[in-house]
């Protein structure tokens, strides 16, 4: 039974899946208030528990503290109803890069009762004007240096009705920053239920339209207290760093929500490559970072060169599967154990995971207090242990995707069906198998093949392609395109050049095909169906 909402504008409740289509909640030990904020919780709650003075963000030179936080989320949130006239319920959407702006305009939405949608700087037009017209998007705030792409939406968008500038950077001279100037650092949050929708986080790389997973302001405290109090231990001490984005949830969890719920500090980097990440762990003496294998990869190597990453006391790896190698080679180095584990977009973060005292090379791991796994056939049912199958998890939080007919693909019997494929062993140890779709995972970005061989076919000189993963030390995976072109044109180098900067100008461009095989024709069933077993055959 769901709490009387605070929202005004009733879309998101209005467009949960039906009740018989959600997964099962297991709730025990994760008691809330009927009332709750989930902003309010991570900022001028910590303030009043005495962190004020305790520095929340460090980025853009700068360092910013609990204090310095709440106040700065609240005038933006004077702003964002007194100026732009948001009630609870509008959708919100922000683009940024990781910036200290960017979550204190995401917490100030979440004060105001808006449902907050985090995006990414690398999407295109065409990408986040299907992200406003699937969630019917009100409002936008962005950072000024991002502002073209957002601004050619709201040009065709019904439902985008205002585009407000801030400054990501540690000037704060944007239109947004100069009205927050003039507000009260006190605001009077929006008194929401717990089960009202806090986030719609748009899953990476999804193809066709746009799945939105909704979830709670509980659901946003419930990742903090379940994983990252269980497995992270997480102290005011600690200070996180990563490379996921914070429009990703398991970047907004990791780089936000973990560090403000216990006190803790953040260090934000808008570009978060591996040399970038070396730097700041040694700067600022982190100890808890989140990112890819192939980011660990490249601090191995630079530990060899004399890099001091000993400030980490947890190395959290997700987004790929954690290679044995690199595990050891980390354990071996650092004596500490990296923490590999699976989350999804529809469940929020991290449900399966190993720990601090329970680790092991090519396992990752058990389920995070609170949540239940098994592995299951296509029937739903259980598979002896030690057969491979489909991974299926419940838990505090679940699938529940925005207007969408794929819900009942992804809950079935209660479980929420991950698009894994897992072994558990007798020992209840779950062991990454594989993916069961398309989706192609490279350096911690999930991308669907069919979006670029839809960006390539737009190109005129493409008759067919298909897309596929290629394994790459470095990445993982890359993007391999096997294309055939329209007679006329030839498949040089030109040409690949040619249609890797289409793909990246059509859409995100960490999606383009890094590798392109012309070929005559693509192998195929008798019902035309190609074959891409034996394409992804050639590219091993």
């Amino acid at each position: 039974m769901l709490g009387e909402s605070a929202h005004i504008d009733t879309f998101a409740r209005d467009n949960l899946p039906p009740r018989e289509q959600w997964p099962d909640l297991l709730l025990d030990g994760f008691d809330y208030p009927d009332r709750l904020n989930a902003a309010v919780e991570l900022t001028d709650r910590m303030v009043e528990r005495g962190f004020g003075d305790h520095t929340a963000l460090i980025g853009n030179g700068r360092r910013r503290t609990y204090k310095e936080l709440a106040d700065w989320s609240n005038r933006i949130a004077h702003v964002l109803v007194e100026d732009l006239g948001v009630v609870p319920g509008n959708r919100v959407l922000i683009r940024s890069a990781n910036n200290p702006a960017m979550v204190a305009c995401w917490l100030a939405a979440t004060k105001a009762g808006a449902v907050v949608v985090n995006t990414m700087p690398m999407l295109r037009t065409g990408e986040l004007t299907a992200i406003v017209d699937k969630a019917e998007i009100s409002h936008a705030l962005c950072d000024t240096r991002l502002m073209d792409e957002l601004a050619a939406c709201a040009k065709t968008s019904r439902f985008l009705k205002a585009v407000v500038g801030f400054d990501g950077t540690a000037n704060h001279d944007a239109e947004l920053d100069r009205l927050a100037l003039e507000k009260p650092v006190h605001f009077d949050a929006v008194e929401t239920s717990q089960d009202d929708v806090a986030l719609l986080g748009f899953t990476s790389g999804t193809t066709g339209s746009p799945k939105a997973t909704m979830h709670f302001h509980r659901d946003l405290l419930i990742i903090a207290d379940g994983y990252a109090k269980e497995v992270l231990k997480v102290t005011p001490d600690d200070i996180f760093v990563g490379s996921p984005p914070l429009a990703f949830t398991f970047g907004l969890g990791g780089l936000a929500i973990f560090p403000l719920r216990f006190g803790a500090s953040a260090a934000l980097l808008e570009n978060a490559s591996p040399p970038n990440l070396i730097d700041i762990i040694q700067t600022y003496k982190a100890t808890v970072c989140f990112t890819a294998p192939t980011a660990y990869r490249t601090m191995l190597a630079a530990m060899d060169e004399g890099a001091d990453l000993s400030s980490l006391r947890a190395a959290v790896s997700a987004g790929e599967t954690l290679p044995a190698p690199i595990y050891e080679e980390w354990m071996a180095k650092t004596g500490k154990p990296m923490l590999d584990g699976i989350g999804a977009t529809e469940l929020l973060h991290i449900f399966v995971t190993n720990r601090f005292s329970d680790h092991r090379p090519a396992c990752t791991g058990r389920p995070v207090t609170g949540y239940e796994a098994r592995v299951i056939d296509d029937e739903g049912n259980e598979v002896p242990r030690g057969t491979t199958g489909r991974l299926a998890v419940r838990g505090p939080t679940g699938c529940r995707y925005l207007n969408d007919e794929r819900q009942k693909d992804y809950v079935l019997n209660g479980w929420n069906i991950t698009g894994d494929s897992f072994v558990m062993d007798e020992d209840g140890y779950l062991h990454f198998a594989a993916r069961n779709d398309d989706m192609i995972q490279s350096s911690g970005y999930n991308i669907a093949g069919p979006e670029v061989e839809a960006a390539l076919l737009s190109h005129p000189a493409v008759a067919e392609c298909a897309v596929v993963a290629k394994p790459d030390e470095a990445r993982g995976n890359i993007v391999q395109a096997h294309v055939v072109l329209n007679e006329g044109h030839v498949g040089d180098d030109a040409m690949a050049k040619a249609l890797q900067d289409h793909v990246k100008a059509t859409i995100a461009p960490y999606k383009y095909p890094r590798s392109i095989v012309f070929t005559d024709a693509l192998p195929k069933t008798a019902t035309g169906k190609i074959q891409r077993f034996q394409l992804r055959e050639v590219a091993r």
